[in-house]
């Protein structure tokens, strides 16, 4: 049994355009072809693009992918058993640099010395000091942590407008890219990931790609993070999320 490149695009959660891409570099060359010349996959590829997205998840260059893939002297259950120690590995440095993370919301909560009246017209219904005892006491001491309340303990009402403005147009522009159709991988949607790490690490605390996909990850595995991306649209933290992970792959 064969599946054509939509088939195999669906099954896996990628675009056309990256299985094309795979196929043009030698990386997933599909069976067969039809009788029109369409792209035909059988079980045998899927097995491969399963592969593929293993290492592309672990931030492994697609050449590389290749060189491992081809390797004559590796059979699949050692690329299995190598793809477990890595994810065993990454998981174990996540869950440490989750102590050293904190988004954009938390992070202005540290050091703001505004009045109740301009705390409420800067973050309108948001209470920048509720979570502040929370942040200090997962990331208190973190380099992170004394570097975004450097920052924030002199920033002025202004500046705290201005954050909250370039905020918000970071968010109508995945809004827009959710709108027009744009998948969360798309040159597009990475390109605003890697502005929205940009607006971290200019406003807040230096965020590398790997903090940044921890904090994707929190987007979507902590409630209170989805609840407040998700009031401008269900879905937005999910979509955030995967525009971060592809946006740190492109840049390994």
């Amino acid at each position: 049994m064969d599946y054509s490149v939509g088939q195999v695009a669906g099954f896996a959660s990628v675009t056309v355009r990256t299985l094309h891409h795979y196929d043009e570099i030698g990386l997933l060359v599909p069976s067969r072809r039809g009788a029109s010349g369409h792209r035909r996959y059988a079980d045998s590829d899927l097995d491969r693009l399963q592969q593929i997205l293993f290492y592309r998840e672990l931030g492994f260059p697609l050449d590389q992918i290749a060189a491992l893939l081809d390797d004559p002297g590796t059979d699949p259950r050692a690329h299995l058993r190598r793809q477990h120690r890595l994810l065993t590995e990454r998981i174990d440095r996540l869950q440490k640099m989750a102590a050293a993370v904190e988004n954009a919301m938390e992070a202005r909560s540290m050091g703001i010395n505004l009045t109740p009246e301009e705390k409420f017209e800067v973050f309108g219904d948001f209470d920048p000091d509720e979570y502040a005892a929370e942040v200090e006491e997962r990331w208190g001491g973190t380099e992170a942590y004394e570097e975004s309340r450097r920052r924030s303990a002199s920033y002025t009402k202004e500046d705290w407008q201005r954050i909250r403005r370039e905020a918000d147009e970071l968010t109508r522009r995945f809004l827009a890219l959710m709108d027009a159709g744009e998948e969360p991988g798309s040159e597009a949607a990475m390109d605003a990931a890697e502005d929205h790490r940009q607006w971290i690490s200019r406003n807040h605390y230096t965020c590398s790609y790997e903090m940044h996909t921890c904090l994707g990850e929190m987007y979507v595995n902590d409630e209170r993070f989805t609840r407040t991306i998700d009031q401008a649209r269900e879905g937005l933290a999910a979509y955030q999320r995967e525009a971060i992970l592809a946006n740190a792959v492109r840049h390994v």
